[in-house]
């Protein structure tokens, strides 16, 4: 088996197989380590380049070859440190229809020496590989392990691509399950933002939701489905839709829940759900809360200093057990009620009470609107790198002059 330093030895037949077995096992340890189609070109280079030949360069195609002329992808992986590839006439390259067959071709039988193989897999061209020697042409054997490096590549490519779209529709279907809340009333600032988590599955069962109401008053939602996936997705949505029509007859948050509840419990097919609801009523600058099984609320007062909103905390929606109850609260003018599902605060092995303690600790800069106040949390929780989805919800009432008193009290 040759290498790239030029180094060539007569071996028997079986020591010539048992060293392109060797090769095969290190493509496969090196080639595909990551979901991700750049990488896995940069990696075939590197193993090429490393064990076979003294320049290599992997390109892409963009789109399917039977899509029209292909073209090649932005990136473009080139190991070549000493210039061979600039030194290699590219244009004696076989043409893309000439390698639908996906067998390597060696393209040249002098100095640099050549081979070309296609990444193929299932039918589909992805891309091509080029090794070059400055001195030694390659053997029957190094051929069939450039062969097989290409084609594990493209396997792994594959892989990446199928992956990006599965990607790319669970987050649109996110998008589309978790649609932009009801407008709230005209006398509150209101700011929210859905972070999915940074690995695995995509959708998931947070969200939350706003529901105006009679004589100026807006009911707040935030929940979270348990579990990922599909199946969460779906759920959650079920119960933003029974949320609103709930919430709709006006009734008290924690008859709200009561309700809820039960309609899922008797659906019988349905994953339980935390849920918090805080009913504001800017005229008489008060909350009403009621929580399923919810982390509680965080105020933030003018001046930035936080606390915890303690409320009761009854079952997760979906038990049937019913026993929610309801608590009020001054909300002053500047203050900013923040709700959010456990993705904030949680840590891995970290107690509740610390990661609650941390959030009321942040102390945000005054003076600055509800969507500057929520950037400053997730920003400085490092909400983009949570282990799980991220919902959250700020508020805060406005001012508005003519805004009285009506209607029946909290």
């Amino acid at each position: 088996m040759s290498r790239s330093d030029g180094g060539r030895h007569d071996r028997s037949t079986g020591e010539s197989a048992a060293a392109r077995w060797v090769l095969l096992e290190r493509a496969v340890e090196a080639i595909g380590t990551a979901l991700d189609e750049h990488v896995t070109c940069e990696e075939l280079a590197d193993f090429l380049r490393r064990y076979l030949c003294d320049a290599a360069t992997v390109e892409l195609m963009v789109g399917p070859a039977d899509a029209g002329p292909p073209r090649v992808a932005a990136v473009r992986v080139v190991l070549d440190p000493g210039g061979l590839l600039e030194r290699h006439d590219r244009d004696t390259q076989p043409s893309v229809e000439a390698m639908d067959e996906g067998q390597p071709i060696v393209l040249s039988g002098g100095p640099p020496y050549a081979v070309t193989v296609p990444l193929i897999h299932q039918g589909r061209l992805y891309g091509t590989a080029l090794a070059l020697r400055a001195r030694l042409p390659f053997t029957h054997d190094d051929v069939a392990v450039v062969h097989f490096a290409a084609r594990l590549a493209a396997v792994h490519v594959g892989h990446a691509r199928t992956y990006a779209e599965v990607r790319d529709t669970a987050m649109n279907l996110q998008r589309a399950l978790l649609a932009e809340p009801g407008r709230p009333h005209p006398n509150l600032d209101l700011a929210t933002r859905y972070l999915p988590s940074g690995g695995g599955v995509l959708v998931g069962g947070d969200w939350y939701e706003t529901v105006r109401l009679h004589y100026g008053r807006t009911l707040l939602v935030i929940g979270d489905v348990m579990g990922h996936g599909l199946d969460a997705a779906v759920d959650m949505n079920a119960y933003r839709s029974m949320l609103r029509y709930i919430a709709s007859t006006d009734l008290p948050p924690h008859r709200v829940l009561r309700q809820l509840d039960t309609a899922v419990a008797d659906d019988g097919g349905r994953r339980p759900a935390t849920c918090l609801l805080a009913r504001i009523d800017p005229a008489r600058g008060a909350v009403a809360l009621a929580s399923a099984g919810h982390l509680p609320p965080a105020v933030f007062a003018a001046d930035g200093t936080g606390e915890l909103v303690s409320v009761p905390v009854g079952p997760p929606l979906g038990t049937g057990l019913g026993g929610y109850e309801m608590s009020t609260r001054r909300l002053a003018p500047g203050e900013t009620l923040l709700m959010f599902t456990d993705g904030l605060v949680e840590r891995r092995g970290e107690d509740i009470d610390d990661s609650l303690a941390r959030l009321t600790g942040l102390h945000p800069a005054p003076g600055g609107t509800v969507q500057e106040l929520l950037g400053d949390v997730l920003e400085r929780l490092d909400a983009w790198h949570a282990e799980d989805d991220v919902a959250a919800l700020a508020v805060r009432t406005r001012h508005r002059p003519g805004l009285h008193l009506a209607g029946p009290p909290l």
